[in-house]
């Protein structure tokens, strides 16, 4: 069996990676736009929750009190359709809500609608998750173990992209600027509106979040699938350029 381009004779790993990922992500991306549309219309209120912390399991929760409208957390939920509680909900968008519940901030004006129910999450965690799910898969099709993350991570551009990146040894470098580029978008977003009286649009959210969510995705996989026991010894990854890994 002829070897692949980065000096093994099988991707199976890499592509086991990818199909669990993308597969995690693309399951839960597709909840988030099933629960809202199979539940009852106008089940869901209009939400405003903090981030990284649980608001709605129950009708005594934190999001559903009375914070004050305009409050920089959470609103006068009775104003908003009322209280909810996800642990009330079928099993499966209880677990749906209650994921978003803890990651998301949920405020209702940064959220869609179907149904009259909202998302689970708000807009810009739509397009990570989306984001996450496409970049995994394009790990699955470009993605090689090169025994160090940064080698592996690279291999989403084409080797004869990369001679000059070798050649100057800048693989850190570039490694981090595309990481960058892919999160920057929804840093000068979001921190663009905490800082000013600017407010961005959903669409915009999503966009920025796909981006960030593809380029967290490569780097997950390449974390991953950076697998030093796959080689006999360093000298063995085939890199671009002719450059040689060694282990000091």
């Amino acid at each position: 069996m002829k070897n692949l381009k980065n000096g093994l004779k099988s991707r199976k790993n890499e592509i086991k990676i990818s199909k669990i990922l993308s597969f995690s992500s693309g399951i839960y991306l597709m909840l988030c736009f099933l629960a809202p549309m199979i539940i009852s219309p106008d089940m869901i209120p209009e939400l405003s929750g903090r981030a990284n912390a649980i608001d709605y399991a129950n009708h005594e929760s934190w999001g559903n009190g009375e914070h004050g409208e305009g409050a920089s957390l959470g609103h006068d939920q009775s104003q908003h359709g009322g209280t909810f509680a996800w642990s009330e909900l079928h099993p499966i968008w209880a677990f749906t809500y209650a994921v978003g519940d803890v990651n998301c901030h949920q405020k209702y004006e940064r959220s869609w609608e179907i149904n009259e129910n909202q998302m689970p999450v708000c807009a810009r965690d739509i397009g990570i998750l989306f984001g996450f799910t496409i970049g995994a898969i394009f790990f699955g099709f470009r993605g090689f173990n090169r025994w160090t993350i940064r080698d592996t991570f690279l291999t989403i551009i084409p080797d004869e992209k990369l001679i000059p990146i070798y050649r100057k040894d800048n693989r850190l470098m570039a490694m981090i600027g595309l990481i960058i580029l892919a999160i920057i978008p929804t840093g000068i977003d979001g921190f663009t509106q905490l800082m000013t009286s600017y407010e961005s649009v959903n669409s915009v959210r999503m966009v920025t979040g796909l981006m960030a969510g593809s380029g967290l995705a490569w780097l997950t996989c390449s974390i991953i699938a950076a697998k030093a026991e796959y080689f006999q010894s360093a000298e063995d990854v085939v890199l671009p350029a002719g450059a040689i890994l060694r282990i000091k």
